[in-house]
């Protein structure tokens, strides 16, 4: 007897019964099986040994064979009901000699039951399995297998793979059973691609491992195959989610935040994503009922994408889909019926999709898409803080895979995201657009008429991502025919920084009217800086703010100029290179306690002065040499007498092609020259019989300018000036007449005493002279120099 053959002998019970009904043999597998000994059992009736009465058996000579369930009593425990099988038994001759009783041992009764279960297991799991031989010809599979292959294994066992499934050649799954027979080891790989009864991709979690024989060799392969595809998507969903959080949101402008949502959709999660926002919110206005669309981002460029249009205001009528979700903040998903997913192998994404995890309501069959070209649609409104900013709309057009429940939880987490980026955006829209308007009210419209030199001027706001700085720029018409040229910039961005720089620039014209020096100018700048901050904070509300001062004299052609930590000026000498101009620039404003120096230097007519703040040349890209040199390239390179304006746009063209990270401002001024003959300047002596001198030489004047008609006002002011100047004033005295666009009268002594108005009394004998001068002029004032100060007054020139 084979091992084999023990083994099953030792698990079935057996037992000869003779033809009186007595047991004459007895088995192990029957010990085992009952408890009963064979010393116990062999002698006794076999009715004895039964729970219940005999079944009627054969006549042993018919030598057929009975199949019944008995009841069988145990040594202990209870009764065990079993099938028996009666056999004949029959001697040499023939004869009947009783019966040959066979039942199933527990263990074998336990094993084939076991092994029914896990047949039944196998051919019921939900993943494919399947075995193949060294040929990968068709062994076995089951239902799921069946069910995907779209074939019955069973009918064609034996055949290949490759005549089953011609057009899978090339695929992953060929390439796993392959690899496993040539290497003779398990094979694992995540594999994407639609099984043959499927209209879309899965994603597949294949393993193959061979089956070898006792000598090594590979008999047959078998195979498990899962789809992973919810739990793929699963992971992409979370991958999505992952990078939008740094990817929307990077910038604080409406229009990108919308391209960026759109953006971390197409292609991954939908085929074409459109974002409508309501207008004017690009502006920072608050929202209203109505739409505009915005961005239309499709994954293929042969998609419609809405006749092209963006921000252009749209119109949905009350019933439609688009136009319930901006009123009730409700998403809503809509689906063409070929697209309502149907559960296949009871796993994967069918699963995902089970009415049970959807919203009440959700989703909602639409055959109205199919006009569109769309499959599936999810629309869910854009809110941040209580407001429906707008709604966007993720499509699928080309996939045939519908939108399932935790997609339209990605979508909701993706609208909900750029929904707080937008309302920052859209904040910070409105604080710009307020800080713009704000700067730009106090900045010059255009620039004040003068005739000391041509000027122009560009500024550029920060790019979208920073607020609006405080770059500021004047051109201040001075007496004498001066012009003050000034530049500044405070520190920092936003409202705060609009509002410092329209106090310095306000401070700044009110201190130029006073006509002090450039250094002093800045000093009593800081002082005014350092009270402002004690007044309000106790700390330097403009601290760090920086300013370039300059006066230019077209009479005596030289520039004056202070800096409190602004870049100095570049010139641009009509015949030479473009250079910075000579001098040392001081501490910012708001330190306090430091002096700023002062730089004079000689300036050629038809010169070319750029002055400008940091925010020009300082690029986040290069260092702030770099940009000097190209701003120096720039203007040297431009022709002579050309426009100025188009060197500023040519300046920031170079230098500022983008916004960038910092306000910029230009302004440049081609200085001009008083002809000799329009001034007329003369010594006075220091005697009051001078005064009489003093108004023929001025009537003198006039006449050779050609001006009688002026002479009258100008003799009375020139003897009321020249008789302060001799009365109240030190040596030496000066009278200087200037023709300009006004006829300028002037005139300096050596005293720093400053003269003011009064009102006289009816009988005082003087007092009246300041006063008659500010009746008969368009203006008068005063200003100090380092001898002295000077008394001048304007009046306009009578027509000629």
């Amino acid at each position: 007897m084979t091992q084999p053959e023990a083994n099953a002998a030792a698990f079935t019970a057996t037992a000869v019964v003779d033809m009186t009904g007595t047991v004459t043999g007895w088995s192990e597998g029957a010990e085992r099986l009952l408890g009963w000994t064979a010393a116990q059992a062999v002698g006794r009736p076999a009715a004895e040994l039964l729970g219940g009465p005999p079944p009627a058996l054969p006549d042993p000579g018919a030598r057929t064979e009975l199949r019944a369930t008995v009841v069988l009593r145990r040594s202990e425990g209870p009764a065990l009901e079993t099938e028996v099988t009666a056999h004949p038994w029959l001697d040499a001759s023939g004869s009947p000699r009783g019966y040959l009783l066979t039942a199933p041992s527990e263990e074998l009764r336990l094993r084939e039951r076991d092994r029914a279960i896990v047949e039944r297991a196998m051919r019921k799991a939900p993943m494919v399995l399947g075995v193949y031989d060294a040929r990968l010809r068709s062994w076995w599979g089951n239902e799921a297998a069946e069910t995907a292959a779209g074939l019955d294994l069973g009918t064609v066992r034996g055949r290949r793979y490759e005549e089953l499934f011609p057009e899978q050649e090339n695929d992953d799954y060929l390439a796993a059973l392959n690899e496993a027979i040539t290497t003779k080891k398990p094979v694992h790989r995540l594999s994407f691609g639609r099984a043959p009864t499927e209209t879309y991709d899965r994603a597949w979690a294949i393993s193959v491992w061979p089956l070898k024989d006792e000598d090594g060799r590979v008999e047959a392969v078998a195979n498990w195959v899962f789809d992973m595809s919810a739990e793929h998507w699963a992971r992409q969903r979370l991958a999505v989610l992952s990078e939008t959080s740094a990817a929307i949101g990077r910038t604080l402008d409406v229009r990108r935040t919308a391209r960026e949502l759109a953006e971390a959709a197409v292609p991954r999660f939908a085929d074409r994503v459109t974002v409508n926002l309501v207008p004017g919110i690009t502006r920072g206005d608050e929202p209203s009922p109505r739409l505009s669309r915005t961005v239309v981002l499709s994954r293929t460029v042969a998609l419609p994408e809405r006749d092209g249009e963006t921000d252009r205001e749209i119109t949905y009528d009350a019933g439609t889909a688009v136009a319930r979700c901006l009123a009730s903040g409700t998403p809503s998903v809509r689906l063409t019926t070929t697209a309502t997913p149907e559960p296949r192998f009871g796993f994967g994404p069918a699963s995902a999709s089970d009415p049970a995890r959807w919203p009440p309501g959700q989703p909602v069959t639409d055959d109205g898409l199919r006009e569109e070209g769309v499959r599936s649609r999810i629309i869910v409104p854009l809110r941040a803080r209580g407001a429906t900013l707008g709604v966007a709309l993720f499509e699928r057009t080309e996939r045939p895979e519908p939108f399932t429940a935790d997609d339209l939880t990605l979508a909701e987490e993706l609208s909900a995201k750029a929904g707080i980026a937008l309302d920052n955006a859209r904040r910070f829209a409105r604080e710009r657009t307020t800080a713009l308007t704000l700067q730009r009210s106090l900045l010059p419209e255009r620039m004040p008429g003068q005739a000391a030199a041509e000027v122009a001027s560009r500024y550029l706001p920060a790019g979208g991502g920073v607020g609006v700085g405080g770059d500021w720029f004047d051109v201040i018409p001075l007496s004498g025919t001066r012009v003050a040229l000034v530049v500044g910039d405070v520190v920092g961005h936003g409202l705060h920084a609009s509002a410092s720089m329209g106090r310095l620039r306000t401070a700044v014209r009110t201190l130029a009217d006073v006509d002090l020096p450039p250094d002093e100018l800045l000093t009593h700048l800081d002082d005014l800086i350092l009270h402002l901050s004690d007044d309000l904070s106790g700390e330097p509300a403009e601290a760090g703010a920086t300013c370039l001062y300059a006066v230019y004299d077209p009479v005596a052609r030289s520039c004056t100029l202070a800096s409190a930590g602004h870049p100095l000026p570049l010139i641009i000498p009509p015949d030479g290179p473009a250079d910075v101009v000579p001098g040392s620039p001081g501490p910012p404003l708001g330190i306090g306690g430091l002096p700023f120096e002062v730089s004079e230097f000689d300036v050629a007519e038809d010169s070319l002065l750029a002055l400008y703040t940091d925010g020009l040349t300082r690029a986040r890209e290069r260092a702030s040499g770099d940009g000097l040199d190209e701003l120096r390239r720039v203007l040297s390179g431009r022709p002579r007498g050309g426009s100025l304006q188009d060197a500023c746009d040519a300046v920031f063209d170079a230098l500022r092609p983008d916004h960038g990270a910092d306000d910029a401002a230009l302004l440049l001024a081609r200085t001009r020259a008083l002809r000799p003959d329009h001034v007329a300047s003369w010594d006075i002596p220091f005697d009051p019989a001078e005064v009489t001198r003093a108004r023929q030489l001025a009537e003198e004047q006039l006449a050779a300018w050609g001006l009688p008609e002026a002479s009258f006002v100008t003799e009375l002011v020139v003897s009321e000036l020249v008789t302060n100047a001799l009365r109240h004033g030190l040596p030496p005295v000066r009278l200087r007449l200037i023709r300009d666009r006004n006829l300028i009268t002037e005139v300096s002594d050596g005293s720093s005493t400053a003269p003011h108005l009064r009102r006289a009394r009816l009988f005082d004998e003087s007092g009246r002279g300041l006063l008659l001068v500010a009746q008969l002029t368009r203006g008068w004032g005063t200003r100090h120099t380092t001898t002295g100060k000077t008394i001048w007054c304007e009046q306009p020139l009578p027509d000629t």
